[in-house]
């Protein structure tokens, strides 16, 4: 092999197959819907532990797809490699939010329109659906449930606890009961009246009752 063979290799020769303008526009465009991506996420987290590295990632996860579907769409032969590199690719990191796995196809999306040149629709749907995920994730949606956690020393004390819960609370649901040699321990589902939370006091200013705690609750964890 010469050293002029080394300019017709088929590598070099696809250094021309894109255009660098196109690729600078794509990661550009990228950047900034990634960016708005991160913003609509950080703005309407509802989480126990807010990261600030999943945001980030939504952004790279946006140029990174970007850049990927470039290089599919200038080269039949490497869209076809490609899939068959990226089928052995495993992701152990658990999703805790359900709205994380919205984000990450977001992000993964507007990767993939831009990267097949479609930029107004990214703008657009990116758009569309950061205005839908603000709008209900700021709107409350029936009432905000608790759990109240009560520690009563008898069975007596139990059935006051629960009259008093059933007359103060909108609505209270008995999910648990541990019974031990101290008392007994009651855990309800509430959801309060006009979000006044005063009725706990007298909960716990009851005669029997040793300990009254109130804690917000989403559904899918306790704090």
């Amino acid at each position: 092999m010469t050293f002029s063979d080394v300019f017709k290799s088929s590598f070099l020769s696809n250094i021309n197959s894109f255009s660098t303008l196109d690729v600078l526009l794509a990661l550009g465009l990228a950047f900034v819907i990634g960016l708005f991506i991160f913003l609509i996420y950080k703005k309407t987290y509802q989480g126990v532990m807010y990261s600030d590295s999943f945001g980030v990632s939504l952004i790279a996860m946006s140029m990174i797809t970007s850049l990927v579907i470039i290089a599919v769409t200038s080269n039949v032969v490497l869209s076809l490699g490609m899939v068959g590199a990226l089928s052995i690719v495993r992701f152990r990191t658990a999703i805790k939010e359900p709205m994380d796995i919205a984000f990450l196809f977001w992000a993964i999306a507007v990767g993939i329109v831009l990267g097949a040149g479609l930029l107004p629709l990214a703008i657009i749907g990116s758009v569309i659906i950061g205005i839908i995920i603000v709008v209900f994730s700021t709107r409350k949606i029936g009432d905000t449930p608790y759990i109240l956690v009560v520690n009563c020393e008898n069975e007596e004390t139990e059935n006051t606890a629960y009259e008093l819960i059933k007359e103060e609370a909108k609505k209270s649901v008995l999910k648990s009961k541990a019974v031990n040699k101290l008392g007994v321990e009651l855990t309800y589902e509430v959801r309060i009246k006009d979000d006044n939370t005063g009725f706990v006091n007298k909960v716990s200013a009851c005669e029997g009752i040793t300990n009254a705690v109130l804690v917000s609750y989403n559904g899918e964890y306790m704090s």
